[in-house]
């Protein structure tokens, strides 16, 4: 099964599929990770004003050298930051430092989230910023949100691995033109052990004679679901984007 390795975006960009999150890494080893998964040929960088670290993925970005063209940025504000969004989209756009950002989402559903989208409205029609998405909306926030909104979201990000498939929401995202991408894709909530552990997941490994990690990013690449899996391991980025030369059959992607 030949796919692409990038996607069309619904406001003309492409995004590549597969790159790294940067959630609970900061300062050097944030930087250090950021700087090793660019050399790696990784082109997605995941971050938010949240996790405290934009500065140093900026700043990795600049010092690879790389044409700032190559590289897809996403960040994110937080509901903290919606009373004045204006300021905290400045804030991002001044630590990063990395001239224009590609994808700015609103952290979590809240008051105030859609005056905060409206504000981005009006970075994506400056240029400063290119796409707008949501993380952590589900059916019911969409349907509530999307009537209020002007552009409609490239991207919604939502906690989705082999315990927590999203079996309704993913197609009724994808049916409305948005990407979805998947964070925590080997478990959140405390499920990583238990995932990269599963019997059913170790069988359809050890046919393909790749990991259990390689498993579930390829299961999600099949769904047409962006993954950013968190790594500041060199050897486990080699292995995340290493998921092109198998598929998987579609009783393993019904794990059976």
């Amino acid at each position: 099964m030949k796919m692409e390795r990038t996607v069309l975006l619904n406001n003309g960009y492409k995004m590549p599929f597969n790159g790294i999150g940067t959630y609970s890494l900061i300062g050097e080893e944030c930087y250090e990770a950021v700087l090793n998964a660019l050399k790696l040929g990784i082109r997605l960088i995941d971050t938010a004003s949240f996790y405290h670290n934009e500065e140093e993925v900026g700043r990795a970005i600049r010092d690879s050298k790389i044409p700032r063209e190559e590289i897809f940025v996403i960040t994110k504000i937080y509901p903290s930051e919606f009373h004045d969004p204006k300021k905290a989209i400045e804030m991002s756009l001044k630590k990063l430092n990395i001239g224009y950002i590609d994808m700015m989402l609103l952290h979590h559903p809240d008051s105030g989230d859609v005056l905060a989208y409206h504000m981005i409205e009006e970075y994506v029609e400056k240029g400063l910023v290119r796409g707008i998405g949501l993380s952590n909306w589900y059916k019911k926030e969409l349907e509530e949100f999307l009537p209020q909104v002007n552009i409609v979201p490239a991207l919604v990000q939502n906690e989705i691995h082999p315990f927590y498939q999203e079996l309704d929401v993913v197609p009724f995202i994808q049916k409305k033109g948005m990407i979805v991408q998947a964070w925590y894709p080997f478990g959140g909530r405390g499920y990583v052990e238990e995932i990269l552990n599963n019997e059913v997941l170790l069988k359809i490994a050890s046919n393909h004679q790749v990991s259990v990690a390689q498993v579930i990013l390829r299961w999600n690449f099949q769904r047409r679901i962006s993954v950013i899996p968190g790594s500041s391991n060199i050897n486990h980025m080699k292995e995340n984007m290493n998921i092109y030369h198998f598929s998987l059959t579609e009783e393993e992607m019904e794990g059976d």
